[in-house]
């Protein structure tokens, strides 16, 4: 395949699996980037010294392009930056924040720099800041979302009509044919999180995947709004978390529900019950953990399999 986005990161495909926290270690990156997409490590989740292991790490298990993923609202952001200057990392995903804070830096460098956003507006103000490529995440996706919830299908036309440089598509895309609706409507390429979740390589734990395997239509739900808005697989804390709502809480009353970790304590710990398991409204379609190279080679296979059936 040759899009501007294989010619961007100097891939075979172009797949680019997503920056989850608690998800997106070494050892994903390294396998997706070695199967012809483009891993990125998720910078989200670790502290600094932990980023640097990683990075060593990935180096180490491919010679292929790979990039971290960084939220700007990182309380560590300054040393995150110099972590990845340092150890010569080539592409960076921005998300959660000012796009032109650290373009400039990093371009400097000669970093590939890639913001995501959910709106036209932020596309636009991303183009500005002088970004290399854009991904355009629609609310299906999991994790945090947008607060507009503009579906990734309405979304990606209305990018591509406002920007001129690369847009990936994101939320909702884990299959050949998702990939291929996605580029027909002006995406370059795609990001796909929730089907890498479910990936033998990913550092989620085996409890919390199982339960993106179980997933059905309708299971997750967008919540939080009035802090940042995040998918959930409905469980216990999610059910909590509605009842409460019907109080009518406080922002302070979210956050004490909230607390700390959940994220961790669902995702990486397995706590099905009291942690947040952040996944997108595709589960629905993820029926079986395997490893990353094969859901490469297999949404490739269907892309060009159901292209060619439409010539």
């Amino acid at each position: 395949m040759n899009t501007t986005i294989t010619r961007l990161f100097n891939i075979k495909y172009p797949i680019i699996q997503a920056g989850m926290i608690w998800n997106s270690g070494w050892k994903l990156a390294s396998a997706v980037s070695n199967a012809g997409g483009l891993g990125l490590i998720g910078a989200g989740s670790m502290y600094p010294d932990v980023l640097r292991e990683h990075i060593q790490k990935c180096k180490k298990a491919t010679t292929k392009p790979f990039g971290v993923n960084v939220p700007m609202l990182y309380p560590n952001i300054e040393e995150i930056m110099q972590i990845i200057v340092d150890e010569g990392v080539k592409v960076v995903f921005t998300s959660a924040g000012n796009p032109k804070t650290w373009t400039s830096f990093l371009k400097e460098k000669e970093i590939i720099v890639v913001h995501v956003v959910s709106s036209v507006k932020f596309a636009i103000k991303a183009e500005q800041a002088g970004v290399d490529a854009v991904v355009a995440e629609g609310f299906e996706a999991g994790g945090h979302n947008g607060r507009e919830e503009t579906t990734t299908f309405t979304l990606i036309p209305m990018v591509r009509e406002k920007i001129k440089i690369p847009l990936i598509a994101a939320g909702g895309i884990a299959t050949g044919r998702g990939m291929l609706a996605a580029m027909v409507l002006g995406a370059d390429g795609v990001q796909i999180g929730s089907r890498f979740v479910a990936s033998e390589e990913s550092s989620a734990h085996i409890n919390f995947k199982n339960e993106v395997v179980k997933a059905q239509d309708g299971d997750t739900h967008l919540t939080l709004k009035e802090l940042a808005p995040v998918r959930l697989i409905k469980n216990k804390f999610y059910n909590e978390l509605n009842e409460l709502y019907q109080k009518n809480p406080s922002s302070e009353q979210l956050k004490e529900k909230l607390g700390r970790g959940r994220a961790k304590k669902g995702m990486f710990e397995g706590d099905l019950d009291e942690g947040e398991l952040e996944i997108g409204q595709i589960a629905g379609l993820i029926h079986e953990i395997k490893p990353a190279a094969e859901i490469v080679k297999e949404i490739v296979s269907e892309f060009v399999k159901v292209k060619k059936s439409l010539c």
